[in-house]
């Protein structure tokens, strides 16, 4: 039977399937020999894919694995890099599974960091119409105007296209330094950054504290744990009313 093979790569717990999509959008990917196209078809049984020359095993899947990392500031969040830069894996290579990141957290960034084997989950956690929403800690090196507030609550605009609504709390003001909480339900590139930046805040430290209900607690940069049973089945119910509450705003 051929299915998407996005979805074949996501399944054999390689990756996600969003990062499986740029992988063969990057010809990274090839089926029997042949450089695969984004939207192509196998099957799983009997065609044989590659990633970067390497072949992939979809006959045998490990057990599906979820876990909570604390990013320290420092790592890239990548499962290996060219220029010899600290990667996020080497901080779960004690794990027996193969595990890859959920989303990702910049290099200078740190807190919250999902890890697992199951392309749906981390699809699931990561996809924009999930409106899975991820809570920040912001310190930046000023203080905060209400109208500065409004404007990081309301949306600005990044790259030509709006950002969806966002929760602003100030937790800490004093001067030259505001302590922020700010939860977004997308996932773009550095995106809280960028949204201090768009509005004239300087970010000193950034923290990601939560995702839906997982939060870092009292977890020490550079450790983790699995996630227990209650965590993971709340992600899963917070994906999926996600999903469906979207699916409603579109019908």
């Amino acid at each position: 039977m051929e299915i998407r093979l996005q979805k074949i790569i996501a399944e054999s717990g390689f990756c996600s399937r969003r990062k499986a999509e740029e992988l063969i959008a990057e010809n990274r990917v090839r089926v029997n020999g042949r450089p695969a196209k984004v939207g192509q078809k196998a099957d799983p049984n009997r065609d044989r894919i590659s990633i970067d020359g390497e072949m992939l095993d979809t006959r045998s899947r490990e057990k599906l694995v979820y876990y909570m990392l604390y990013k320290p500031r420092g790592y890239l969040t990548a499962m290996s890099d060219d220029r010899g830069r600290k990667c996020v894996t080497e901080l779960v290579a004690d794990i027996p599974e193969r595990v890859f990141p959920v989303g990702r957290l910049d290099m200078n960034s740190e807190g919250l960091l999902l890890f697992t084997n199951d392309g749906d989950f981390a699809n699931s956690i990561t996809h924009p119409s999930h409106q899975v929403p991820k809570t920040y800690r912001v310190t930046v090196h000023s203080e905060v105007t209400a109208e500065q507030q409004v404007r990081l609550a309301e949306g600005v605009e990044l790259d030509g296209v709006m950002t969806n609504p966002a929760e602003v709390r100030i937790v800490t003001e004093e001067p030259g330094r505001t302590v922020l909480l700010i939860t977004i339900t997308e996932g773009r590139n550095r995106e809280i950054r960028r949204m201090c930046e768009a509005v004239g805040l300087e970010v000193a430290r950034l923290k990601r504290i939560a995702v839906g209900p997982v939060r870092v607690g009292m977890l020490k940069p550079g450790t983790y744990r699995e996630l227990t049973a209650e965590e993971l089945e709340a992600l899963r119910r917070l994906a999926q009313k996600g999903a469906a509450t979207n699916r409603g705003r579109r019908a």
